[in-house]
């Protein structure tokens, strides 16, 4: 039975591990380039108000600046256009210096001296994404941050009135907190760009505060969306990448509609497409080349500052972030384009594809391609180019003379660009004002370039291909082959639309004849979320893609796509199989914070195993088979499920009685809302609990390995310092001895850090089971060590009579056997409940660690998320050092106290999935009754 039960412990944490190494390293290598400072960076710290200074003592603001720059702004008289840099959790203001960097260097090529002025606050490295207790603060300086700065432009004729905010991980958040204090003046931030900001939820819920922030947040921008339309907002997350903040989380919680609340992936992005790890999207250079461009491109240049118009402001984050056409929505052009007369430029193409390359002597060359014979048998004209000069290459033709155009509309605006060549797709249907299409292929400066173009029938170019079922496991796969006799070929992926789905896509692609060739491109096309990634490739190859999604699909009228740019006259083989390890990689992405959950539920029910086994036969079981028993998915996810489907039927009357709803993962749509006749997000987690459940149950039963190992460790090295003891009150505090630490750390915990005070107290406890740990051994030594006495055989003998005559002397090992049982009982017992201990102990550490970095500032952690746990914790913990299984065994209360694990797990497991800082709510409601056992 116990190599059953390691085996599958060991299975269950082979799984789990195999399951991070996925989440933790199953991703592209970072290809994002570093960004270097030319000169020396510097820091001038902007003086702020007195009052100001003192309210927020550990923040301060300051002015990037380098060489020249630096030294021309020493005096704070500056004439740029501001914009803000907001660290995340644990960020350093010094992070700005990559946008700050090239912010300057950009500035050396623009005309009329615009140019940015980067400021950036230092939150103090503050961990806000654990401890909520900071966010309100953060909130209130950045708003007299902004202030401050638009203070320093009174000097001006036409001073700033706004500035713009770049805000990563926490500092994004921050940036949206603005509008919710009463005394903000929503003008005075004109744009926000969120770099991996977790907007629908908190990575880890693991106080209140945390989470009463992001509900305040949230209830502003949702229903009071009307108000905060023209606010312009940009959340970019990192890919795969980011391990810390998956992408779902940095959608923004916005209602369907809004134009100007615009999220998306890095690897979407144009010319960056690339993933980015949490802090590499503060430097990539592809992804701060885009920011600074698209800030450049937002200044009104006669004002000099950046311009209010929200249509502009959208065109502008368009064409960087989305789809960068050859010019942005609005810019001022000629409703016609003229061509010069030089018939010899011009060629008439007559057959279905062109394929072009330019020489290297620059010409000037345009081709020709007539509409009318094409419009009934194609659906669409397709065109790629490797020249990625923004400008126009594409027209149509309304006036001809002879071979040549005379007269074009421009039609290439709906040019995209993507990694080794811009794209243009023209619908015929849309162009029934034109004769012909013109396709220039000039090479004005002398690089050469390739052009390739095609007519298409959109039917004849998409193919469908199911994917395999999720329980597959790998043993099947779904493919297709694609001869390719054109430049596009879509495939669509039916039924993948849910994010713990996971494959792994192979792409082989053969060429009969053997030449140079465009390389191809690989799009993953996510159609109800801007998630697109892109894989690049040259012709023959062997690729693989990973087919993964951060969002759910919102509705039933789309499917993934896997948009093939392929090479002509080749073929390919597309192969799609469900990867296990990414299966398990993505449960735990978005599953992940349920796993602390079930961890706490496995030693919960352990230690309710523990008080059963005491209660009816005054003895415990070895603490790892306690914790093996814990995993009981029976009791738990069924009755879990059956509560939430009961209170979703009840939920008015529930709300009513201001109870709390049941737990939630954060929604894995786009929008953060949900949508009827699909698997809600209340659903599908409850069919993964089970697997969440195993492994938590696994972390539960290793850690409490490894805290046995460390507690053997630890009375091995104290024993020198320490007299034998075969007592089982080894360890013990006397009554007034507890009484007076237990007021001590209370005074602790309400002067100090409620976390520090429940700390040091299961620091006691611990000591008791050191002790008991040190007194098990003392006494299987002296078992070891005792004198044993063969019994003679029963003959009426003289060495009978002197055996009877002994039986006192062989009393000593019997008395010592018991015991040890005892101290073995003891020390079962104490090893579970310290398991428990933990629990709270690393919840709070996060407020801990806070309060420690911040002691020079302040001595006592305001708010303190721990306060009301402080006094009946550590209560608990000392009444339970002088607990042993006698005392249990006989108290009043255990037959009831036992019952009370399960229901509590129950209810923990419905209740805390989001809500982590609940589970020590739970532990308190099972604690303090388990403590009262040791008094009566």
């Amino acid at each position: 039975m116990k190599v059953a039960r390691v085996a599958f412990y060991v299975s269950a944490l082979g799984f789990l591990v195999v399951g991070l190494r996925e989440l933790l390293t199953g991703f592209e290598e970072n290809r994002c380039s570093m960004t270097y400072m030319f000169e020396y960076p510097e820091y001038r710290r902007v003086a702020l108000p007195r009052r100001m200074a003192r309210s927020y003592p550990a923040y301060g603001l300051y002015l990037y600046g380098e060489g020249l720059y630096a030294q021309e702004t020493r005096h704070l008289k500056l004439t740029g256009t501001p914009v803000l840099f907001l660290p995340g959790n644990a960020g350093s203001y010094k992070q700005a210096r990559s946008l700050g960097s090239v912010a300057l260097r950009k500035a050396e090529n623009v005309e009329g001296g615009i140019h940015l002025n980067v400021f950036t606050v230092d939150f103090n490295e503050e961990l806000v994404a654990l401890y909520g207790g900071s966010l309100l603060r953060q909130t209130h300086f950045l708003h007299e941050s902004i202030k401050a700065i638009l203070r320093l432009y009174k000097h001006l004729k036409t001073p700033p009135q706004s500035v713009a905010i770049v805000g990563h991980s926490m500092g994004g958040v921050v940036a949206r907190a603005l509008f919710t204090l009463p005394r903000f003046n929503p003008h005075l931030v004109s744009l926000i760009i969120t770099q991996a900001s977790p907007h629908l939820a908190p990575v880890l819920g693991l106080d209140p505060f945390l989470l009463e922030f992001y509900a305040a947040v949230r209830q502003k921008w949702v229903n009071q969306a009307n108000k905060l339309r023209n606010v312009t907002v940009l959340s970019i997350g990192g890919g795969y990448r980011d391990y810390q903040v998956r992408s779902g989380l940095t959608s923004l919680p916005c209602p369907p509609g809004d134009p100007n609340k615009l999220s998306l992936v890095v690897t979407a992005v144009p010319r960056t497409w690339v993933s980015t790890d949490h802090l590499s999207i503060v430097w990539c250079k592809e992804l701060v080349l885009a920011t600074v461009r698209a800030f450049f491109d937002l200044i009104n240049t006669e004002i000099r500052q950046f311009t209010d118009n929200s249509d502009r402001k959208l065109s502008v984050l368009n064409h960087h972030f989305m789809r960068h056409p050859v010019r942005m929505v609005g810019d001022i052009q000629d409703t016609f384009v003229s061509f010069s007369d030089f018939p010899e430029a011009w060629t008439e193409v007559n057959t279905l594809r062109l394929s072009y390359s330019t020489p290297t002597e620059g010409h000037v060359r345009y081709f020709l391609f007539a509409l009318s014979s094409r419009r009934t048998a194609y659906s669409h004209f397709y065109c790629r180019s490797n020249n990625l000069e923004t400008s126009s290459w594409v027209f149509g033709c309304v006036q001809r003379n002879g071979s040549s155009c005379v007269k074009a509309v421009d039609l290439s605006s709906g040019t995209e660009l993507l990694p080794p060549y811009k794209v243009l797709i023209l619908r015929l249907g849309d162009l029934s004002a034109v004769s012909h299409l013109v396709v220039s292929a000039s090479n004005l400066n002398g690089k050469p370039g390739t052009v390739e173009c095609e007519w298409q029938r959109q039917e004849a170019q998409t193919l469908t291909v199911s994917v395999p079922h999720v329980l597959s496991l790998g043993f099947t796969a779904s493919e297709v082959l694609v001869n390719s006799s054109g430049l596009l070929h879509n495939i669509q992926l039916l039924h993948f639309h849910q994010v713990y789905q996971a494959f792994r896509i192979s792409l082989v692609s053969q060429c009969k004849v053997t030449k140079d060739r465009l390389p191809s491109v690989y799009r993953m096309k996510v159609p109800w979320f801007r998630e697109d990634s892109f894989t690049t490739v040259s012709v023959p190859s062997v690729a693989e893609i990973s087919g993964m999604l951060h969002t759910s699909r919102p509705d039933n009228t789309s499917s993934v796509l896997l948009q093939l740019h392929t090479a002509p006259n080749c073929q390919y083989k597309v192969s799609v199989r469900t990867s296990l390890p990414k299966v398990l990689g993505q449960a735990l992405r978005f599953c992940g914070p349920m796993v602390p959950v079930y961890t706490a539920v496995t030693l919960f029910l352990a230690c309710g195993g523990q008080l059963l086994s005491v209660l009816k036969s005054r003895g415990t079981v070895d603490m790892s088979q306690a914790v093996a028993a814990g995993l009981q998915p029976h009791k738990i996810n069924l009755p879990v499920y059956v509560l939430s489907v009961f209170l979703s039927w009840f939920q008015e009357v529930w709300s009513i009685l201001s109870l709390p709803p049941v737990d939630t993962l954060p929604p894995t749509f786009p929008d953060g809302t949900l949508h009827e006749g699909l698997l809600s997000p209340e659903d599908w987690p409850h069919l993964l609990s089970p697997l969440i459940y195993i492994f938590g149950a696994a972390v539960a039963y290793w850690g409490s390995t490894l805290l046995r190992l460390l507690i053997q460790i630890i009375s091995l090295v104290l024993a020198p310092l320490h007299r034998p003891s075969v007592s089982r009150d080894c360890g013990t505090l006397r009554t007034r001895t507890l009484l007076f630490i237990s007021l001590c750390l209370v005074v602790v915990g309400g002067a100090s850090c409620g976390a520090l005070a429940i700390f040091t107290s299961s620091l006691l406890h611990l000591y008791r089971v050191v002790r008991l740990q040190m007194t098990e051994r003392s006494l299987r030594h002296m078992l070891n060590l005792a004198p044993q006495k063969p019994k003679p055989a029963d003959n009426g003998s003289a060495d009978t009579e002197a055996w009877n005559g002994a039986k006192d002397f062989s009393n000593a090992p019997l008395l010592s056997e018991c015991a040890l049982q005892e101290v073995r009982t003891d020390l079962q017992l104490h090893f579970s409940m310290s398991a428990v201990f933990m629990l709270p102990v690393m919840l709070g550490m996060p407020s801990l660690l806070h309060w420690i970095r911040n002691l020079r500032f302040s001595t006592q952690l305001d708010p303190d998320p721990l306060w009301p746990h402080t006094v009946p914790l550590i209560f608990a913990y000392l009444l339970l050092i002088n607990c042993n299984s006698s005392n249990l065994s006989s108290s009043r209360l255990l037959p009831l106290v036992s019952l009370l694990p399960l229901p509590l797990a129950v209810t923990m497991a419905t209740f805390s999935s989001l809500h982590l800082y609940r589970i020590t709510y739970f532990l308190s409601a099972a604690l303090v009754p388990l403590a009262l056992c040791c008094l009566f």
